[in-house]
């Protein structure tokens, strides 16, 4: 079924509350494991219904934020959301307290009750009213990041429209549009700080009510964060800083010799790989699409059939549009056994990474799709990151269809910026753990953290102050995650590095990469993240040699690489 035909229907959620209190009365009740697990499909078949009316609500305002209607219904989602909460929590605890738990973990998995578990460690109906209040001030963040009018050179553009701009070859041209987006931010600064304050209390209060003494450590187990601790974490920003730091700033200090410019740079100059220009797609949106399908029909005959399917389903919405929200993402219609893919094209290199990452999320999901319980078609998000990012290494083979001219470029450039990303990553999560260890800083008090954290992780950005917003250290308030999604972040880092596993397997032998590739997703989300990797014979990111190795492969690679006639 194409996207436009899938009927959004707001449900009754005082029936719904009743339904899910009958199942779960009923599920306690059961005399054999037969008729509790009857009861425990039925419950997950209303869990898919609901959440794909909510998601399909929640797509359609961010393809349009200004359209009231859907505007409305995610408001409705945003106050009755945490409502249902409680009912699915009581569900939650009559599956940890089944008889019949041994039977069910055996045919579903232990891993339902490890999050379940965790699960219950998240919420409780006292915290209600400030998790909805959460959702209406996230949902004000993305309708002031869509509401975006940019001025330059003589027209608006939204911020998506406004990138391709920020890394012109052009020097003045380039400088203008970081300054004239920065202002748009600096114009916009108090709301922003107002949004994230609140943000900030609300969710230490939550965490103060449910016993943490503050947010943290609720923050971990809202991420479902099942197999590693916060100390796991602070010893992998260790090893990024001793290892992946100076091999990013060498990366920008010969991008600074070949632009001519003095290190360190802006963050305007920052953002030119090449004087002659950053590598483009070639082609038009539906030239890159064609392009992906080429890749995937290539690929493999699963891959093949996944990419046609979101094709002839138009299940991709990629064009950057007025009044669109910002980034991209995927997310699952689970009545329909199909993914989602939201993006905004916008001309550059992005345009085919999205493409590739996205759809690495959306092939898992539909290669999972018919998991039970829903819970387990996912893993946790670290997990579901590896999906994405080594996706967009596999796309190398087929780079000349998507470049062509500047194939070289985008492997040169791609590979780089998989480097160079995850200290600014790991950053964004060392600033988090920060600002709820000390939920009282003043807006001002956070923006000077964020701009020490700078110096330690990007020692190649120049903060003279010349970029309104950005070196002033502000530029943390464009990251969506930090607002909408706390503590997801590192997962990025930590998939990035098993990511760069699967790059160096691709060096050697494709074939050989694809099969660990389909070993590990094809698992699902049925273990934890260390687990799904073990049994991909893939290795951990927490281990310190894991990120040493492929830290040198990789610089050794981009050292390596001929850029004879790239000006």
């Amino acid at each position: 079924m194409k996207f436009s035909q899938m009927e959004y229907s707001r449900p009754d959620i005082e029936a719904v509350k009743e339904r899910i209190s009958l199942l779960t009365d009923n599920f306690k009740k059961a005399s054999t494991y037969e008729k509790a697990r009857e009861l425990f499909i039925q419950v997950d078949r209303l869990k898919r219904n609901i959440e794909t009316q909510g998601t399909l609500a929640s797509v359609r305002h961010s393809i349009d934020t200004r359209d009231e209607f859907y505007d409305n219904e995610v408001q409705f989602w945003n106050e009755k959301g945490p409502e249902l909460a409680e009912y699915e929590q009581a569900f939650t605890l009559a599956l940890l307290e089944s008889p019949f738990r041994k039977e069910l973990s055996e045919e579903f998995g232990e891993i339902v009750f490890i999050n379940a578990e965790i699960d219950l460690k998240t919420f409780s109906p006292e915290i209600i009213p400030e998790l909805q209040k959460e959702n209406e001030l996230v949902q004000q963040y993305h309708k002031l990041l869509a509401s975006a009018q940019i001025p330059f050179e003589g027209k608006n553009y939204t911020l998506s429209q406004l990138s391709p701009f920020k890394n012109d070859p052009d020097d003045e041209r380039r400088l203008a549009a970081w300054k004239a987006e920065g202002q748009w931010y600096k114009d916009h600064q108090a709301e922003y700080d107002r949004i994230y304050d609140e943000l900030t209390h609300l969710r230490d209060t939550m965490g103060k009510k449910l016993g943490y003494g503050g947010y943290t450590k609720l923050g971990y187990y809202r991420m479902g964060r099942n197999c590693y601790t916060k100390e796991d974490v602070e010893l992998f920003r260790e090893a990024v800083r001793k290892y992946l730091v100076p091999v990013a700033d060498e990366i920008y200090r010969e991008q600074a010799k070949r632009l001519g410019k003095t290190y360190p740079m802006s963050f305007a100059d920052n953002a030119l790989t090449f004087r002659s220009g950053n590598p483009k797609p070639k082609g038009t949106a539906d030239d890159i699409l064609a392009a992906g399908k080429k890749f995937y029909d290539e690929l493999s005959p699963e891959t093949s059939e996944f990419f046609r399917m979101m094709l002839d389903n138009e299940l991709m919405d990629v064009l950057s549009t007025e009044g669109k929200d910002g980034g991209g993402y995927c997310t699952s219609l689970y009545d329909y056994d199909v993914p989602f893919i939201f993006a905004n094209f916008n001309g550059t290199q992005g345009d085919v990474e999205v493409v590739t990452h996205e759809a690495g999320h959306a092939f898992a999901d539909w290669y999972n799709r018919h998991r039970i319980p829903v819970e387990t078609i996912w893993p946790s998000m670290e997990g579901c990151e590896v999906h994405s990012m080594s996706m967009e290494f596999f796309a190398w083979k087929n780079v000349e269809d998507f470049f062509g001219d500047d194939s070289r470029k985008f492997l040169y450039s791609h590979l780089a910026s998989a480097l160079t990303f995850i200290p600014y990553g790991t950053m964004v999560d060392h600033f988090q753990h920060i600002v709820y260890e000390k939920p009282d800083m003043t807006p001002r008090e956070r923006h000077k953290e964020w701009k020490e954290l700078l110096g330690i992780y990007m020692p190649w950005m120049k903060l003279d102050g010349e970029i309104p917003f950005y070196s002033e250290g502000e530029g943390w308030q464009r990251q969506s995650h930090i607002y909408s999604s706390p503590f997801y972040y590192i997962d990025y880092c930590l998939a990035q590095t098993v990511a760069l596993e699967f790059w160096a397997m691709l060096q050697d032998d494709a074939d050989n990469a694809w099969k660990h590739y389909i070993a590990y997703t094809e698992q699902g989300g049925s273990k934890v993240f260390t687990e799904l990797l073990k049994n991909a014979d893939l290795e951990s990111p927490f281990d310190e040699s894991t990120l040493r190795s492929v830290c040198k492969k990789a610089d050794d690679w981009l050292r390596a690489f001929d850029l004879t006639g790239i000006e």
